[in-house]
Protein backbone atom coordinates (compact mmCIF):
# COMPACT_ATOMS: atom_id res chain seq x y z
CA UNK A 1 0.00 0.00 0.00
CA UNK A 2 1.09 3.78 -0.50
CA UNK A 3 0.84 6.82 1.01
CA UNK A 4 -1.73 8.22 -1.81
CA UNK A 5 -4.15 5.41 -1.00
CA UNK A 6 -4.99 6.85 2.25
CA UNK A 7 -7.56 8.89 3.11
CA UNK A 8 -7.47 11.72 5.99
CA UNK A 9 -7.41 10.44 9.45
CA UNK A 10 -6.31 6.68 8.79
CA UNK A 11 -3.11 6.00 10.39
CA UNK A 12 -0.73 3.16 8.64
CA UNK A 13 2.98 1.97 9.58
CA UNK A 14 5.72 2.30 7.29
CA UNK A 15 6.73 -1.46 6.37
CA UNK A 16 9.89 -0.04 4.00
CA UNK A 17 11.24 2.53 2.40
CA UNK A 18 11.50 1.34 -1.26
CA UNK A 19 14.55 2.18 -4.08
CA UNK A 20 14.44 5.61 -5.28
CA UNK A 21 16.24 8.33 -5.04
CA UNK A 22 19.22 7.67 -2.87
CA UNK A 23 19.31 11.12 -0.88
CA UNK A 24 15.83 11.82 -1.18
CA UNK A 25 15.72 8.19 1.48
CA UNK A 26 18.52 9.55 3.44
CA UNK A 27 16.57 12.95 4.61
CA UNK A 28 13.18 10.66 5.04
CA UNK A 29 15.31 8.05 7.54
CA UNK A 30 16.77 11.17 8.98
CA UNK A 31 12.97 13.39 9.47
CA UNK A 32 12.48 9.83 11.79
CA UNK A 33 10.16 7.71 8.61
CA UNK A 34 11.92 4.00 9.64
CA UNK A 35 10.09 1.26 9.25
CA UNK A 36 7.52 0.67 12.57
CA UNK A 37 7.02 3.73 12.64
CA UNK A 38 3.21 5.14 12.80
CA UNK A 39 1.75 8.04 11.17
CA UNK A 40 -1.88 9.74 10.49
CA UNK A 41 -2.41 11.80 7.69
CA UNK A 42 -3.71 14.83 8.41
CA UNK A 43 -4.47 16.79 5.33
CA UNK A 44 -4.41 16.37 1.74
CA UNK A 45 -4.06 19.32 -0.59
CA UNK A 46 -7.39 20.39 -2.93
CA UNK A 47 -5.26 18.62 -6.14
CA UNK A 48 -4.12 15.84 -4.22
CA UNK A 49 -0.66 17.14 -4.00
CA UNK A 50 0.89 17.52 -1.33
CA UNK A 51 0.14 15.52 1.59
CA UNK A 52 0.63 16.15 5.20
CA UNK A 53 1.10 13.69 8.38
CA UNK A 54 1.66 13.98 11.82
CA UNK A 55 4.72 11.75 12.23
CA UNK A 56 6.83 11.51 16.18
CA UNK A 57 4.79 14.98 16.89
CA UNK A 58 5.51 17.53 14.08
CA UNK A 59 3.55 17.97 11.10
CA UNK A 60 5.07 17.00 7.51
CA UNK A 61 4.07 17.87 4.17
CA UNK A 62 5.35 15.30 1.46
CA UNK A 63 4.83 15.52 -2.16
CA UNK A 64 2.60 12.43 -3.44
CA UNK A 65 5.37 11.12 -5.55
CA UNK A 66 8.14 11.34 -2.87
CA UNK A 67 5.87 9.82 -0.33
CA UNK A 68 4.92 7.00 -2.72
CA UNK A 69 8.32 5.89 -1.47
CA UNK A 70 7.06 4.59 1.62
CA UNK A 71 5.71 1.41 1.78
CA UNK A 72 2.85 1.13 4.06
CA UNK A 73 0.39 -0.89 5.94
CA UNK A 74 -3.01 0.68 7.24
CA UNK A 75 -3.48 -0.04 11.03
Amino acid sequence: MQVSELKVGQTARIVTLLKGDRSYRHKLIAMGLIPGTEFTVSRIAPLGDPIEIQIRGFALSLRKNEANILQIEEV
